[in-house]
């Protein structure tokens, strides 16, 4: 025996006399559960967050959740438990399959009950075993990462302070967070912090991010579906939401979605239930709602693109991330910090900045943030193995600062700055001579631009142009 209680072991059937004689046989072993169906499994099993089983026995034919799609979905849920496939008319096909899904093993009906039961004890050594391993792994990877100012975060600009503040105060509260910020100024890690420095920190955290889920599939992927909902629904699916249950839901680009998903998404937040496509009885959950985005949602509430009521549900506190052009003293404690998280990838020479280097990027107007500065100095280590650097090694579209305007079709060309900044500066000044040409009468600049007043304030609000009232107050 492994060790004195009894290892748990779940069996998923559907033939009752195999489940009668199993449990009665294996009872001596293991505290057998078993369980007629897939859908009686889904429902128990991965439905809930924390898992009181040591092994699954799981069954590949069975009425409507086959034991391959069952399969799917509890790796998704608790990927580190084992799961030992059994079948009366195995193919080599089948079995690969379910060992690519995350079987540890498979087995023939009818079958020898010391072999089960020496293959069952083995899985469960193993998987501990295994588990162990990552959570080393995980422990070691965690304080590595938590030798920043704030945990994952570095900087010491009295706004990041102010970020450290609030993250502190509400991190182990239920409330919902909105963290608004550019891309690249560290949103998800902030959701992160939240999550770790609360008590849900030992369950699921999910990140999904809204803009990259196909408008048709949004529904589906956040709130799953049940079989024949739609043409495409053979299985039925659990949604991140049913996945995340008991932790923590991060919402990307809270912004992308559209009014029907909205609409469902303050249900959430209001009862803290939803309703899977295709069934009628709602589904509770424990869950706590970051959600971020890198728009003005007041501006997107003003043109009726987002849910006032949303936002009021999803803005209870607002944490903003400063962008890294107005917190530039902090680049060299951020350069310095990605010297010793990268250095192991790169040869682990001692990488040292000359004043030069420092001095070069914080010149440089980083559109990208804290992000496209990561890039840039794992680029620069990959090039040079480390050691001292200087303003010779960053690349030369940093180094030239910023190009006017009316070279941006040159310098993107020429590989001194990113599409994306090129075209954030021509935006920038052909919408200010606009303004300025019609005297800030906005109606009027949208007219001459050839587009709609709600089309220009978002532009405005986008790239942080005021008006000239507004640059007075």
């Amino acid at each position: 025996m492994l060790n004195s209680s009894k290892p748990r072991v779940l069996l998923v059937d559907d033939d009752p006399a195999l489940r009668e004689s199993l449990q009665l046989v294996l009872k001596n072993d293991f505290d057998v559960t078993v369980m007629a169906s897939g859908d009686e499994a889904m429902e128990k099993v991965c439905s809930t967050s924390k898992i009181e089983l040591d092994l699954i026995l799981l069954d590949v034919m069975m009425p409507g959740i086959d034991g391959l799609e069952l399969l799917k979905q509890l790796k998704s849920v608790h990927p580190q438990l084992p799961v030992i496939m059994v079948s009366a008319s195995t193919t080599v096909k089948t079995a690969v399959e379910a060992m690519k899904i995350g079987a540890v093993d498979f087995v023939n009906k009818p079958f020898q009950i010391d072999e089960l039961t020496k293959k069952i004890e083995s899985s469960i050594l193993d998987s501990e075993e295994s588990y162990q391993t990552v959570r080393a792994a995980q422990s070691s990877s965690t304080n590595e990462v938590l030798s920043g100012d704030f945990g994952r975060l570095v900087g010491e600009h009295p706004e990041m302070k102010e970020v450290y503040r609030k993250v502190g105060l509400v991190a182990n509260r239920r409330t919902t967070v909105l963290i608004t910020g550019e891309s690249g100024t560290g949103k998800e890690l902030i959701a992160k912090e939240l999550h770790e420095m609360s008590d849900r920190k030992d369950l699921p955290f999910i990140a999904i991010n809204c803009a990259a889920i196909p408008e048709s599939l949004v529904e589906s992927e956040l709130f799953g579906h049940e079989k024949g909902s739609f043409t495409h629904a053979v299985e039925k699916r659990l949604g991140h939401f049913e996945l995340a249950n008991g932790g923590t839901i991060f919402l990307d680009e809270v912004g992308e979605l559209t009014p029907n998903i909205q609409v469902k998404l303050l249900r959430v937040l209001q009862e803290r239930e939803f309703f899977r496509v295709g069934r009628s009885k709602p589904i509770s959950v424990d869950i706590r709602i970051i959600a971020a985005t890198n728009r003005s949602l007041e501006q997107a509430v003003q043109d009726g693109s987002f849910r006032q009521d949303l936002f009021f549900r999803i803005n209870v506190v607002n944490i903003e991330l400063p962008p890294l052009r107005k917190r530039k003293e902090d680049i060299e404690r951020l350069v310095n910090f990605f010297f010793k998280k990268l250095c192991s990838h790169y040869g682990n020479i001692e990488s040292k900045a000359t004043p030069e280097f420092i001095k070069c990027l914080q010149e440089y107007s980083w559109p990208g943030n804290v992000r496209e500065l990561e890039n840039v100095i794992e680029s620069i280590l990959a090039l040079t193995g480390g050691g001292t650097l200087t303003e010779q090694e960053i690349p030369a579209r940093l180094r030239s600062g910023g190009l006017r305007p009316d070279n941006l079709k040159d310098a993107v060309v020429g590989g001194f700055i990113p599409f994306e900044e090129a075209e954030k500066q021509f935006e920038t000044e052909i919408i200010s001579r606009a303004l300025e040409k019609t005297g800030y009468v906005q109606t009027q600049a949208a007219e001459l631009l050839g587009i709609s007043r709600r089309i220009l304030k978002y532009k405005m609000d986008k790239l942080g142009i005021v008006s000239a009232d507004e640059e007075h107050e």
